[in-house]
């Protein structure tokens, strides 16, 4: 009987992960996290790893498993995902988003690229590994957190917290939001993820004079949020370009023969098609209003207001974005943090790197690959206070055509299976090479 190899099971894993309801609303609930864990650290025993399974809170289920590699002294790797999702609205999709639907080659569902596709290919990968008796050049720790799409006070950052000894020797680390192709100047090049901006949630708190409607009040706590929500809504971040940014765009200039103007890099972000929604988020900082809350009845004025705010930072800036936030919000406005977590930026270089560019190569020879920064995070932020350098890499080909980009928190989630296949023998080579 020919041996099961990661890419003849790495869909499959996708398709039944998806199937777990691990919806996360934010609130500490997190309804599948546990059964998912469940079979994930079923998944790993059967092949004879010993997993540790533990919770941050009832039902915060995370798994930890270690493979010991042929030298042990090497600096550890970690590969690591999450098992929980954003909230998807059933009458809005074409298919039913937890069932895990194969159509038209592509597998449907609500976390089919964030991030089920790679926790299978890590899997699958390690399954393969096992099973043949391969061991990695390294100790391979694999982790699969809760609570990443509500910031990993549950998951990662517990974990970092409360169990760092799982982590123990390791000095990097692979994640999500890396890794997968784009057509840039009607060539295909892969974007590497070595930098992530900074995370903010703020609470704006907005205090008045409370009283009566139909009187006239001039110390009204409504208005005076409304005026800070503007202004910091309303703000225009300058342009910057950090490293990372620099070196991704001058490496499209290169690809499509246009010009990198410093002073208008819209010529180059129309270069990119639906990757620019991501790209163009990583020039500036940026503070957007999402939420407001105030008052009780329509004739009662109320005493305060509130507001959040959701700012991202490029690396090494929160100080002075946070300096021009408490300006514009002005006197009489709180300002607090309901999540803070920081922003990572490392080199496009080194023996991981080279070694993942390599992996890439084996499957799509003479492709491109760029590092880019992310406007959103991960799980590698926790990770990163351990001293463990993380960056992003789900190695996924794929076709021209497709709004991967858009898929993230989107309706109609998908990913094609060739890609997933595609992925998991780029990170088999990975593990077994670096």
């Amino acid at each position: 009987m020919n041996a099961v190899r990661p890419e003849d099971e790495v869909v499959r894993i996708c398709q039944e992960l998806i199937r777990f309801d691990t919806t996360n609303f934010g609130d500490n609930q997190g309804p599948g996290e546990r059964k998912a864990a469940e079979y994930t650290a079923a998944l790993i025993e059967e092949v004879g790893l010993e997993t540790t399974v533990f919770e941050s809170a009832p039902g915060r289920t995370n798994v930890v498993a270690r493979m010991a590699g042929e030298d042990s002294s090497q600096g550890a790797l970690i590969l690591h995902g999450h098992l929980d999702v954003v909230p998807a609205q059933k009458q809005d999709w074409t298919v039913d988003p937890f069932g895990g639907e194969e159509r038209d080659g592509l597998i449907w569902g609500r976390g089919a690229v964030d991030m089920k596709d790679m926790d299978a290919m890590i899997l699958s990968v390690l399954r393969g590994l096992a099973r043949e008796g391969r061991k990695p050049k390294r100790d391979i720790i694999f982790a699969f957190f809760a609570d990443e799409e509500a910031g990993g006070k549950y998951g990662a950052s517990w974990a970092v917290d409360n169990k760092p000894e799982l982590f123990e020797g390791a000095t990097e680390a692979i994640s999500e939001v890396g890794g997968f192709s784009a057509e840039i100047g009607g060539k295909r090049a892969y974007l590497l993820q070595t930098a992530e901006k900074g995370l903010s949630w703020l609470r704006l708190t907005a205090h008045g004079r409370a009283g009566h409607g139909s009187q006239i009040n001039t110390d009204n706590a409504v208005t005076r949020l409304a005026r800070a929500v503007t202004r910091i809504g309303e703000y225009q971040w300058p342009i910057e370009y950090t490293p990372t940014t620099r070196q991704f765009l001058e490496g499209v200039s290169e690809l499509t023969g246009v010009e990198f103007d410093e002073s208008n890099p819209e010529t180059l972000l129309r270069e990119l098609g639906t990757v620019a929604r991501f790209v163009g988020a990583t020039l500036q900082n940026t503070a957007n209003p999402t939420l407001l809350n105030a008052g009780y009845k329509a004739n009662v004025i109320p005493g305060g207001a509130e507001a959040l705010i959701d700012v991202r930072t490029l690396p090494g800036q929160q100080e002075q974005v946070m300096e021009i936030i408490r300006n514009l919000a002005g006197d009489g406005v709180d300002i607090s943090f309901e999540h803070n977590d920081v922003s990572l930026e490392v080199p496009f270089a080194g023996n991981l790197v080279d070694s993942m560019i390599d992996a890439l190569h084996a499957e799509d020879p003479g492709a491109k690959v760029l590092p880019y920064t992310l406007s959103g995070g991960t799980d590698n932020k926790s990770l990163s206070r351990l001293g463990i350098t993380g960056y992003g890499f789900a190695p996924l080909q794929l076709p021209a055509e497709l709004d991967f980009t858009g898929m993230f928190h989107g309706v109609d989630e998908r990913v094609p299976a060739e890609s997933l296949r595609f992925g998991a023998r780029v990170l088999d080579r990975l593990l077994t090479s670096y």
